[in-house]
C-alpha cells in the first residue's frame, strides 16, 4: 500500500503547486490613447491619476495607438505622462505610432526602450510585440524581426506549458498581412487569452480558437470622460471590467473568458490562409532565378548596379546582394531603420538612415566613405543626377550634397513637415512632397523655391508626400489619399486640372508609361487605369484588364515598354501588357506589402516585400 499512498501525495503535491503558480491577479488594459489627437493627452493624465488611487492593480498594459502620429514631441510628451504612474507598466506601438512617423517608427523604441515585451507573472507569461504598417499604408503586419524575437524568446524559454497572454494592437485575424505568422507561434505553447486594441471599442473574439479581447479606446469620444479595462485573473477566468476615470467601476463586468490549455497540438481545423495558386497558373511566363529572406522588414525599394542589388531593412542595414545569385554581399549597420531606398552613381551608394544621418558608402564592399549628420530622421529616397544627391528629411530640410565628398552644395530649409518619399527631376527643378500638405518643386542649381503648391486638405493624412510624382508633358502630376488626382504646370505649379471621382479612387501609387503618353495609377478598388498627359481633364485613355481587391500600396508604378509592373499591399506583383493591358503573368512573394521594384534588362525583375523577402524573377 505504501506506493500507491506515495503516488497520491505526488498527484497531490502537483495540484497544489499549479494552484500556487496560477496566482489571482488584475492588471490595467489601456490601449488607443493618441496622444497628440484632440483631447489625448488629457484622458491619459486622467487615466494615470486614476490607476494611481488603486491599490489592488499589479501593472498596466497599453496595447498601441499611443500617440497619434508619431511624432518626437508626442511620444516624449507620452513617457512624461506614463512616467508618473505608480505601477509597473508595459507598452507597444499601434499603426499610429509608425505609419506617419516622422522618426520612422525608430524613436519609439528609444523613447520606451523597445517595441516588445515578455515577462512572469504569477503563473502567466505575457507577450507583446509591433504591429505596423510602418511608414507605408497596408493592412497591418508584425515585423519580421519580431517574429524573429518571438522565436528567440520561446527557446529561451522552453516550458511551453505556462500559461501565455499575448497582446499586439491589432485583433489576430487578416487585418494583420500576417496575423497566421503570429498564431503558428503562440500556437506552439500554452496560449489561453490574447488581447488588442484598434477598434476603440470593448468587443469579444474568437481568433482561430484563441479567445481575444479589444479593449475600448481611452479617449473620451463624444463622453465626458475616457475609459480602459481592469481585467481580473482569478479561478480559471479573465473578467473585464471597464472603468471611468473619477466616475468609477461598471458594475458589472462586460465579458468573462474561461482561461485553460487548449492543446492547441490536437488541432484539426484547416484555417483559411493566403492562396499561392497563382504561382502555378503562370509557372510558364514567369520564373524564379533566386530568392532572399531578411531577418527584419524592408521598406525600401532597390538598386541594380553592376552585378549587385543593393536595398536596406528597418534593423538599420544598408546592403547588398549578388545579382545572379541572391547571396548576400555586404551590409553596412546604420544606428536606426532605413526606409530610404539606396541609389548608386559610379561606385558610391547613398540612403538615409532614421539615426539622423546621410550615408555614404563603397558599392564593391559597403565601407563607409562619408557620413553628414541631420538633424531628425532622414526616410527620403535620394534622387541622384549630375553627381549629386537630392533627399528630404524630418527637419525641415532638403538637401544636395555632393555625392563623391558628402559637402552640403544647398539646403532649403521650409519644409512643412517630413519628407518620406523619392523626389522627381523635371526640367531643372527637383519635385516632391511632405507629409503637411507641403508641395514644392526647387531649382535644382541653387535650391531656391521654384513654386509651391498646396492641396487645401487641413489633414496632414491626405498629404502627397508618398507618391511619387510624374514630370512629363510641361507637367507635374500628383496622387494622393484625398483621392484626387492632381496635373500642375511644372513651371508655375499652378493647376491645370484637379479632379476626384467616385468610381475612379486614386490614392498614391503611379508612374509614367515608357512612351511617356500615359501616367498610370492603380485605384483602391484595384484597377490599373492609364491617364493621358495630354488631356485637360482626367481622361483616362487606357484600361487594365487587371483587377487587385481593395488595394491601398503606395508602392510606384515601374513599366519597361513591354510590360507594366503592378505592386499590391498583398505580396502579388502583376506583369501588364502595356498595349492591351491584358494579365500577362502574376506572381505571389509572400503576402505583405510589394516595394517598388527594379528592373534588370528585358526580362528581368527584382521585387521587395516588406517582410523581409527579395525575388528576382525572370518572365
Amino acid at each position: 500500500m505504501r506506493f500507491p499512498i506515495i503516488t497520491f501525495f505526488i498527484a497531490l503535491s502537483c495540484v497544489f503547486n499549479v494552484v500556487m503558480a496560477q496566482q489571482s491577479f488584475k492588471f490595467a488594459h489601456v490601449t488607443d490613447t493618441h496622444v497628440g489627437g484632440a483631447t489625448g493627452e488629457e484622458d491619459l493624465r486622467r487615466t494615470v491619476k486614476d490607476l494611481n488611487t488603486l491599490k489592488d492593480i499589479d501593472f498596466v498594459i497599453l496595447s498601441g495607438d499611443i500617440t497619434e502620429f508619431g511624432a518626437d514631441h508626442e511620444l516624449k510628451l507620452a513617457k512624461r505622462i506614463l512616467d508618473s504612474l505608480q505601477l509597473p507598466w508595459y507598452v507597444i506601438p499601434g499603426n499610429h505610432d509608425g505609419n506617419w512617423s516622422e522618426n520612422g517608427a525608430n524613436t519609439f523604441r528609444t523613447v520606451f526602450g523597445g517595441e516588445t515585451f515578455f515577462f512572469k507573472h504569477k503563473g502567466y507569461a505575457f507577450i507583446g510585440t509591433n504591429s505596423g504598417p510602418n511608414m507605408r499604408m497596408s493592412p497591418g503586419q508584425i515585423p519580421r524581426e519580431n517574429l524573429v524575437w518571438m522565436d528567440s524568446i520561446f527557446a529561451a524559454n522552453p516550458d511551453n506549458q505556462l500559461p501565455l497572454i499575448y497582446i499586439n494592437h491589432y485583433p489576430q485575424d487578416s487585418s494583420l498581412n500576417n496575423w497566421f505568422d503570429a498564431l503558428k507561434r503562440v500556437k506552439t505553447r500554452n496560449v489561453q487569452l490574447a488581447l488588442c486594441g484598434h477598434g476603440h471599442a470593448n468587443k469579444l473574439y474568437d481568433w482561430e480558437g484563441i479567445p481575444g479581447v479589444m479593449g475600448r479606446s481611452n479617449l473620451r469620444a463624444n463622453k465626458a470622460v475616457g475609459g480602459y479595462n481592469i481585467v481580473t485573473i482569478a479561478n480559471g477566468k479573465a473578467s473585464y471590467q471597464e472603468r471611468n476615470p473619477g466616475v468609477g467601476m461598471q458594475e458589472k463586468s462586460w465579458v468573462v473568458v474561461p482561461l485553460f490549455n487548449h492543446h492547441y497540438e490536437n488541432e484539426t481545423v484547416n484555417y483559411p490562409r493566403p492562396s499561392y495558386a497563382v504561382n502555378a497558373k503562370y509557372a510558364d511566363q514567369v520564373k524564379v532565378n533566386w530568392t532572399f529572406e531578411d531577418a527584419s522588414d524592408i521598406g525600401a525599394g532597390l538598386a541594380v548596379y553592376k552585378n549587385s542589388v543593393i536595398t536596406s531593412n528597418t534593423a538599420g542595414d544598408i546592403f547588398a546582394l549578388d545579382l545572379k545569385t541572391g547571396k548576400k554581399l555586404w551590409a553596412f549597420r546604420t544606428g536606426g531603420k532605413v526606409y530610404s531606398t539606396p541609389a548608386v552613381w559610379k561606385g558610391i551608394v547613398v540612403a538615409g538612415s532614421s539615426d539622423h544621418a546621410i550615408y555614404a558608402v563603397d558599392a564593391r564592399n559597403g565601407k563607409l566613405l562619408w557620413k553628414i549628420q541631420t538633424e531628425k530622421a532622414v526616410l527620403g529616397s535620394p534622387l541622384l543626377h549630375n553627381g549629386v544627391a537630392f533627399i528630404g528629411g524630418s527637419d525641415g530640410k532638403f538637401r544636395a550634397l555632393d555625392i563623391k565628398t558628402g559637402a552640403v552644395k544647398w539646403s532649403f530649409d521650409q519644409v512643412k513637415g517630413f519628407v518620406s518619399t523619392l523626389p522627381t527631376y523635371y526640367l531643372g527643378n527637383v519635385i516632391f512632397g511632405s507629409w503637411s500638405n507641403g508641395f514644392y518643386a526647387l531649382n535644382v542649381n541653387t535650391g531656391k523655391l521654384s513654386w509651391e503648391w498646396n492641396n487645401g486638405q487641413a489633414n496632414r493624412m491626405f498629404s502627397a508626400a508618398a507618391c511619387n510624382p510624374v514630370g512629363v508633358n510641361n507637367r507635374v502630376f500628383v496622387v494622393a489619399p484625398d483621392r484626387f488626382m492632381t496635373a500642375l504646370d511644372a513651371k508655375t505649379g499652378a493647376v491645370i486640372w484637379r479632379e476626384k471621382k467616385d468610381t475612379i479612387r486614386v490614392r498614391e501609387s503611379m508612374g509614367l508609361a515608357a512612351d511617356h503618353k500615359l501616367v498610370y495609377v492603380k485605384t483602391m478598388d484595384g484597377d490599373l487605369l492609364g491617364v493621358s498627359v495630354a488631356g485637360n481633364s482626367m481622361d483616362v485613355t487606357w484600361k487594365s484588364k487587371l483587377k487587385l481587391p481593395y488595394e491601398l500600396t503606395p508602392s510606384a508604378i515601374t513599366s519597361n515598354g513591354k510590360l507594366v509592373f503592378v505592386p499590391s499591399h498583398s505580396g502579388l506583383l502583376s506583369g501588364v501588357d502595356a498595349k492591351t493591358g491584358a494579365v500577362v503573368w502574376q506572381y505571389k512573394i509572400s503576402n505583405g506589402m510589394v516595394n517598388p521594384v527594379a528592373l534588370n534588362g528585358r526580362n528581368t525583375v527584382i521585387a521587395s516585400t516588406m517582410d523581409g523577402k527579395i525575388v528576382s524573377l525572370q518572365f
